[in-house]
Formats: C-alpha cells, sequence, structure tokens
C-alpha cells in the first residue's frame, strides 16, 4: 500500500537535512495519512487512506 493520499493525491516529498556545518543528507517528509470508514457517491462505506488536511476540509464523508 503506497503512502498517498487517495483524495489530494499526497506522497511523500523529499528534502535534506541541513546541519550546523551545513552538512546534507538526505530525508523523507511523509504525509500525515489516516485509515478511516468512508461513504462514496454509491453510498458503499469503505475504508481509505486519506490525509488529516482532507478529513478537515470535510471531502470524507463519515458513515452516521
Amino acid at each position: 500500500m503506497s503512502r498517498q493520499c487517495e483524495f489530494c493525491g499526497k506522497t511523500p516529498q523529499v528534502g535534506n537535512n541541513v546541519s550546523h556545518a551545513n552538512n546534507k543528507t538526505k530525508r523523507v517528509w511523509h504525509p500525515n495519512l489516516q485509515q478511516v470508514r468512508h461513504v462514496d457517491k454509491e453510498g458503499r462505506v469503505r475504508r481509505v487512506r486519506v490525509c488529516t488536511r482532507c478529513i478537515r476540509t470535510g471531502l470524507v464523508v463519515k458513515p452516521v
């Protein structure tokens, strides 16, 4: 299972750790993904991996 949001498509980003001595080493920022139950347009309930931003903005419709 990939570390990708099923709604916005947010994926891990890469960059550098930069020390005080300006040494650079690779690092990764992962999106904050949560597995939640979601009601789709057909009314089916399924589990999706979505980022917390999509949950907070209301893109994920939770079952009642």
